[in-house]
């Protein structure tokens, strides 16, 4: 009765704020006060290292938290568009008041490059409610296994630092893959973890150093095929390949959660169906000879600059319509040729012919 109650005061509210939502206008006092909108204010910047950002973020009440190993939208606005990205929390999950990303800015990363630079105590971004499965069981396991590498580092620290802030005896391993040790965000504190917490095992692997170590099957024999260890991988395409190949070896697949920040796009050539036809950009009245790759990177390719956010079929902000033609999901691997569909074009390849509203 009284969520009926409150929603029927939201839908007064929003009819004496016509034409825009109120959130609109009361974001002209303080943009802090939202009526439905989550937002977060900046309040605390950290450079940890030189490819990052580690931002504090103070959000608005309707923001309830995240279990550990979710991951958040983040926009913000940049040149009068807004921009949006998903980023996963490294602090514990317990925390509601306060949230922390670290963001690595890649030399490609329009939105990263520009939270790195420009992010600055005062800075207000929009927020997401989080979102994703991958995350600790409820019952907590004996032994878990935290495997990561480059910016997969947070949604497993968040984990960590849950399982410490609770209390837990869980034995923990963290194994670690960045460049060098100066690329490790969060180092000092893992030390410190190392150091003091008997039950906690953290090891480190640099991949751009003179003696370079890159993911091998040592690394985890003994570790995650022991006492039923429960292993959560995060981190760049190689490192997730090769770390399912070593799972699903060892008989460990079903012990094995993952969570990726980038899919693979390559195109999968069929020997006996070869890439054919052109692709029609309806809007931009440009058409191109269809390579394989998804329609957002031919897009990209001949010129024209589709709205995107995540790149992996998670936010839908690259969502247009396909005309006409057969597309494949290239997370899933199905056909759809039903017109005038709603597509997300950031991982849908064309089969053939294809006109796409963009």
């Amino acid at each position: 009765m009284a969520n009926r109650i409150a929603h029927l005061v939201e839908s007064i509210v929003e009819a004496t704020a016509t034409p825009y939502p109120v959130d609109r206008y009361l974001e002209l006092i303080d943009p802090m006060i939202t009526w439905r909108t989550t937002r977060a204010k900046v309040i605390d910047v950290r450079l940890q290292t030189d490819r990052s950002v580690s931002l504090t973020l103070r959000p608005t009440r309707q923001w309830k938290g995240h279990s550990a190993g979710q991951y958040v939208e983040v926009s913000t606005v940049i040149d009068g568009v807004r921009h949006r990205r998903f980023f996963s929390p490294a602090n514990a999950e317990a925390h509601t008041d306060a949230l922390e990303l670290t963001v690595t800015a890649h030399d490609d990363g329009f939105v990263s490059q520009h939270l790195r630079r420009n992010a600055r105590p005062g800075m207000i971004l929009g927020l997401g409610f989080p979102a994703g499965a991958f995350t600790l069981p409820s019952d907590r396991p004996a032994h878990a296994v935290f495997l990561s590498g480059g910016s997969g580092i947070t949604p497993v620290l968040s984990m960590l630092r849950t399982l410490i802030e609770e209390g837990s005896q869980t034995r923990a391993t963290f194994i670690h893959y960045a460049r060098t040790p100066d690329d490790v965000p969060y180092r000092a504190e893992l030390d410190a973890i190392d150091r003091t917490l008997p039950h906690v095992d953290v090891q480190f692997h640099y991949t751009r150093t003179d003696e370079p170590e890159h993911f091998e099957p040592a690394h985890l024999d003994a570790i995650a095929d022991a006492d039923g260890a429960q292993v959560f991988l995060c981190g760049p395409p190689a490192l997730m390949a090769a770390v399912r190949d070593y799972a699903d070896q060892r008989g460990l697949a079903d012990r094995l959660h993952t969570e990726a920040f980038t899919v693979d796009t390559a195109p999968v050539v069929d020997p006996d169906q070869p890439v054919t036809g052109e692709i029609s950009f309806t809007k931009a009245a440009v058409a191109a000879a269809n390579d394989g790759r998804t329609l957002l990177e031919q897009a990209e390719s001949a010129g024209l600059n589709p709205e995107f956010g995540c790149r992996m079929g998670i936010c839908f902000s690259c969502t247009k319509v396909r005309k006409s033609g057969c597309t494949r999901n290239i997370l899933t691997g199905e056909l759809d040729s039903e017109p005038d569909q709603h597509i997300q074009i950031c991982v849908n390849a064309p089969v053939g012919d294809v006109e796409i509203e963009v």
